[in-house]
């Protein structure tokens, strides 16, 4: 996943999302995150988890002015 597909992405996303861009898999990450190692904070909501963005450019050292004009 790029740069610029990383800027693209909504507030929060799915743990399959979050893992393609740590470049791990979702079976990982799920493993993970059950242990509490996940390399990035997650929003348990019911049955479903998701990872905050920001937090995810913030693990992977992505600049979120990298694909801004200007």
């Amino acid at each position: 996943m790029g740069v610029e597909e990383l800027l693209a992405l909504p507030a929060t996303v799915n743990v399959a999302t979050a893992a393609r861009a740590l470049g791990i898999s979702r079976n990982k990450a799920y493993v993970l995150i059950g242990k509490g190692e996940f390399p990035v904070p997650t929003l348990p909501l019911g049955g479903t988890v998701r990872v905050p963005t920001a937090a995810l450019w913030k693990a992977l050292g992505v600049d979120r002015t990298a694909g801004a004009d200007g």
